[in-house]
């Protein structure tokens, strides 16, 4: 099939039975919920992109499985220009929606399982890796989006998933079948999987052999029996119930997570990509991590690009974009914020061919563009709201603006400089509200801490990576030192 236009999409969605809860009730219609619409736009709008000419060499690309021209969102990377494509791809989007898109997850954690289930096949002659190609097949074929679920709710830290007191606190099999396994647990911060087709499910630590029932990969219809989602708050979002488009910042796109429960599903043997291999767990977290931490250094940048400019029109429209510091505040906001893109193209363009024939990140890289991440949006945002002022959290709402009474009042005392009308002086307010406070900031803002793994992860890896060894040698060899 030819790839599914962004009204398709939204069609596909609307024929799914997914178990939707949000504020203790069940959402019959999630597609026309006025909460979350939003997310389902930004999502969306990948389908949108894919069909425009101006974008397509980013947004599609040629699959060498279907012989088709498919959406890059499921597109197994080829080369080091495949990985620069998709991080070039993610800043679009993430220009586009101010919001996240939520299919990254999805294409990192295709190309992690594309690899380790080929090495799996290799060490114990299962085949995993032919499961995993027929689902990819699948998914180009129908042009799908797929959620990838890797957060369990760990309960105590200090455990392993196989001594916690309650066995669900990590997805674990609770049966082996002729025809395929029964998987209970939960999948906890998951992004977009209430506008997904599908969703792959992996490990969400590297595990020993008494966990090899918690070391499981697999995918299944977001539908399926047995799987239901709770929808997790965000700042402001019951702005959206209002009816206003000035009050939530960004009326047409967001993002959205869930709690997803796994209750007794079934999973056929056809869709599993790991069943107690307990050895490749770390391996395939190992790679999705370092996949998904070169994923920030595009969409974060693409979201900064807009944080940037509506930061910049709100000095304007103060009437303060003359100031020697407005001036040094912004350049810093565009330096961090190209900072991070940096990162994102060198771990892509310094990628290496795996055993598989996909190519994986510079994992050092990557990391080190994720600890970026969970800083410099941080300071990105406190700059926008030092510029912005502080009517960006006190401004009245859109009804008090358009209330015959009141609305003179305010448009006579909020309007900044005299060509400018009070009501676009409080749009691009609340908009960098909403990217800095509100609704987007959970992918934005605290997304760029937690998203990928805690900031101390990447340190790890980033110690694992980063060949101290060989540093001392080449500093005994300038020095002459002989042992």
């Amino acid at each position: 099939m030819a790839l599914m236009t962004g009204n398709e999409y939204v069609e596909s969605m609307r024929k799914l039975n997914l178990q939707v809860y949000m504020f203790g009730e069940k959402i019959e219609n999630p597609v026309d919920d006025p909460i979350l619409r939003p997310s389902l736009n930004s999502v969306k709008a990948t389908y949108d992109l894919a069909g425009n000419p101006e974008y397509e060499e980013l947004m599609t690309t040629k699959s060498p499985y279907t012989g088709e021209i498919v959406n890059r969102f499921t597109h197994i990377h080829e080369s080091t220009a495949d990985l620069v494509k998709k991080v070039k791809m993610q800043r679009l989007c993430g220009q586009k929606t101010a919001a996240c898109f939520q299919r990254c997850v999805g294409m990192d954690a295709f190309n992690a399982v594309y690899s380790t289930t080929f090495e799996t096949d290799e060490a114990h002659g299962t085949n995993y890796h032919e499961n995993f190609l027929s689902f990819l097949k699948y998914v180009q074929e129908k042009d799908l989006t797929v959620d990838g679920a890797m957060t369990d709710p760990k309960g105590d830290r200090s455990l392993a998933p196989h001594a916690q007191a309650d066995p669900d606190l990590y997805l674990h099999v609770v049966e082996r079948r002729p025809d395929g396994i029964v998987v209970r647990g939960a999948k906890a911060h998951q992004t977009g999987i209430i506008n997904s087709h599908e969703v792959i499910v992996m490990p969400t630590i590297a595990m020993g052999e008494d966990d090899k029932d918690y070391a499981v990969s697999f995918a299944v219809p977001t539908d399926s029996e047995g799987i239901f989602m709770i929808v997790g708050r965000q700042s402001c979002d019951t702005r959206k119930l209002e009816g206003s488009q000035i009050d939530v910042g960004n009326s047409q796109f967001g993002g959205m997570e869930a709690l997803v429960v796994f209750d007794n599903v079934f999973v056929p043997n056809d869709r599993i990509f790991l069943n107690g291999e307990y050895e490749f767990a770390g391996v395939l977290v190992e790679r999705f991590a370092g996949y998904h931490r070169q994923s920030y250094g595009g969409c974060k940048v693409g979201v900064g690009d807009v944080l940037i400019g509506a930061t910049a029109v709100a000095a304007e429209y103060n009437g303060a974009q003359r100031a020697s510091h407005v001036k040094d505040k912004l350049i810093e906001m565009t330096h961090l914020n190209e900072t991070l893109y940096c990162c994102g193209i060198a771990c892509s363009a310094e990628g290496t061919k795996t055993k598989s024939g996909n190519y994986m990140i510079d994992l050092l890289l990557a990391n080190v563009c994720k600890q970026n991440v969970t800083r410099f949006p941080y300071e990105i945002a406190r700059l926008a709201e030092d510029i912005a002022g502080g009517l960006m959290v006190t401004a009245p709402s859109e009804k008090d603006l358009k209330n015959p009474k009141l609305g003179g009042y305010i448009d006579k005392y909020l309007r900044g400089v005299e060509d400018v009308s009070t009501e676009n002086r409080l749009r691009i307010l609340r908009l960098i509200e909403n990217l800095t406070l509100g609704s987007a900031a959970v992918g934005y803002r605290t997304e760029s801490m937690h998203g990928a793994g805690s900031p101390q992860a990447q340190r790890i890896m980033i110690a694992r990576q980063g060949n101290l060894p060989m540093k001392k040698k080449l500093a005994k060899t300038i020095a002459k030192i002989e042992e």
